[in-house]
């Protein structure tokens, strides 16, 4: 996918939640880059300082210490990009975790809550807080990171598949609620990426999942986190004019629905 033009979100401000690394950071470059001002939502403040100062030459980047499981903290970050911007164009629900690397059933509640609280309903809660300032603007792009877990379930990540599958129909359900309001709703499903993820898989597990992870994909790779930031880009543009309640595939293949 090549480059947008410099100036194609020109004027525009975007949160990325989880955007301290990995694939958050890579959409928060290319946003700038494309013109963009950026907020890092994330629960890691010494992480965001490092992001924050490897953004700095390309644009105006901010950063909020908040957990989106929390909607107290969600409010106060997003009042504090409305007072700052004069509102919220993109929304970038790209905070997660993977979650135990176990058979379904040894998965404690609490871990299975865990999971769903911060890949799915904190996704919600950030929609929750940013869709109404996105309808009085009448325009608003949000993308929500999903997974092809969520389409295919990975065996030992039970939680993470759910919740990447309830994150791709909340996609669909918000897509068609806010179709004829200006605000458009997509969500990309990446294979597995090379990041910082798989330092929370024990590491006697950590090759074979990796090894698994790869066999599954007809490219034979992982995606890069600027191949995810590339097509995140497109969708937060205008050139994306007439996709909403859509999941765009960038999994090497693996992926055939």
């Amino acid at each position: 996918m090549t480059a947008l033009r410099n100036d194609a979100l020109a004027g525009r401000h975007a949160v990325v939640t989880g955007g301290a690394r990995g694939i958050g950071l890579a959409i928060a470059r290319r946003y700038l880059a494309a013109g963009a001002s950026v907020a890092l939502w994330d629960l890691n403040a010494s992480v965001m300082a490092n992001a924050l100062q490897t953004l700095a030459p390309l644009g105006t980047a901010t950063s909020a210490v908040v957990d989106v499981r929390d909607e107290e903290q969600i409010a106060r970050a997003a009042s504090q990009s409305q007072e700052r911007f004069g509102g919220i164009d993109i929304l970038i629900n790209n905070a997660g975790v993977l979650g135990p690397t176990v058979p379904a059933w040894e998965h404690t509640p609490a871990q299975w809550r865990n999971v769903l609280d911060i890949n799915l309903t904190g996704a919600w809660l950030c929609c929750r807080a940013v869709a109404p300032v996105m309808l009085a603007q009448r325009r608003g792009r949000i993308v929500n990171i999903a997974s092809v877990a969520g389409k295919e379930g990975n065996g030992f990540n039970a939680a993470y598949s759910a919740s990447k599958a309830g994150l791709i129909a909340l996609t669909k359900s918000l897509g068609k609620e806010l179709a004829s309001s200006g605000v458009l709703v997509n969500c990309i499903t990446p294979s597995a990426a090379d990041t910082e993820v798989f330092a929370a898989v024990p590491a006697e597990h950590r090759e074979q999942l990796r090894t698994a992870l790869l066999s599954r994909v007809p490219m034979g790779r992982f995606v890069e986190v600027d191949e995810v930031a590339a097509m995140a880009a497109w969708l937060a543009s205008d050139e994306c004019s007439f996709s909403t309640g859509a999941v765009f595939d960038i999994s090497g293949g693996r992926s055939m629905y």
